[in-house]
């Protein structure tokens, strides 16, 4: 009986070696990516400097920036916080002390963190966004940097992205999600649509903004894409529910976060308190775009 517990006691401790040594290979390996240096060509965007385009930039950031970095653009302590896997700051925007604005060396700067997920140096940054913002055309990606240079300097020191080991095991072993910089096209140029209400202006607005990171790819709903947040998002094609919606009450929607239903919309998991300020074109524009979907089934786990 001795010899029969000494040899499962081998047997397990040789698995819990070999446990230990796979997490700290998957550990290495996940460090090695999230410290790894890019470089794209520049794209020498012309940031423009007059007031309508600055405007036009403040309009865009309304929706695509402030509902992580703040009204403000000065950042947000613990933007995501998951216990075991660590914890994220969002970047303060501005020129201030602790701010983005002051550590860019060129406006190049701001295109590699919005277009392609680095910082400065060249590292991947943990932006969800820049799957939607990769697409931003070279002129509405100009006219939000001349928005972001020109917002007033806020003093705030944030603590960027913290990555706890077992974080960086599961981002190894395909658990956690890529980071943006290893999932995005990584365009240098990038041409829009016409504005205004079309089809194809409606598409680019979707892509620009958040819509497939919670409505999956397809927009037939997807799983949040927080993993601490158990929630499925609905499906946004002529197989859901927004096929049965006027223009009108989709603008209401978004506009008041109640659906037609009389369901209100949790503006944490739908941010419609900052899709709200979209222009009605640009939402007559969505609108129309997704009633051109194709009918698709609502996305299950």
């Amino acid at each position: 009986m001795k010899k029969i517990f000494r040899w499962v006691g081998i047997v397990l401790g040789s698995l819990v070696g070999l446990l230990l040594v796979v997490g700290v290979v998957l550990f290495l390996i996940g460090n090695a990516r999230l410290n790894k240096s890019y470089d794209f060509p520049p794209s020498n965007i012309v940031i423009p400097t007059d007031a309508a385009s600055i405007e036009y930039g403040k309009h865009r950031a309304e929706s695509l920036c402030q509902g992580c970095h703040g009204k403000d653009l000065s950042g947000i302590n613990n933007w995501f916080s998951a216990g075991p896997l660590g914890t994220i700051d969002a970047a303060n925007l501005t020129s201030g002390e602790g701010g983005f604005g002051r550590e860019a060396a060129s406006d190049e700067d701001y295109v590699r963190a919005i277009r392609h997920g680095i910082d400065p140096q060249g590292k991947p940054i943990f932006m969800p966004a820049v799957v939607s913002t990769a697409n931003l055309s070279d002129e509405d990606l100009g006219a939000i940097i001349a928005y972001i240079k020109s917002v007033p300097p806020m003093d705030h020191v944030t603590n960027g992205q913290n990555f706890t080991p077992l974080a960086k095991i599961l981002y190894t072993a395909g658990v956690l999600p890529q980071m943006p910089v290893e999932t995005v096209s990584h365009e240098i140029h990038v041409t829009a649509p016409a504005r205004g209400v079309s089809a194809e202006y409606g598409e680019y607005m979707v892509n620009t903004n958040d819509c497939h990171l919670c409505h999956g790819p397809e927009l037939n709903g997807g799983p949040y894409p927080d993993p601490t947040i158990k929630v499925i998002s609905p499906n946004l094609t002529l197989g859901g529910e927004v096929a049965f919606w006027t223009e009108e009450q989709f603008l209401n929607t978004i506009q008041t976060g109640t659906t037609p239903s009389g369901h209100e919309l949790n503006p944490d998991h739908m941010p419609w308190d900052y899709y709200r300020l979209m222009s009605d074109d640009e939402l007559k524009a969505i609108f129309m775009y997704l009633q051109s979907l194709p009918k698709l089934p609502q996305y299950t786990e």
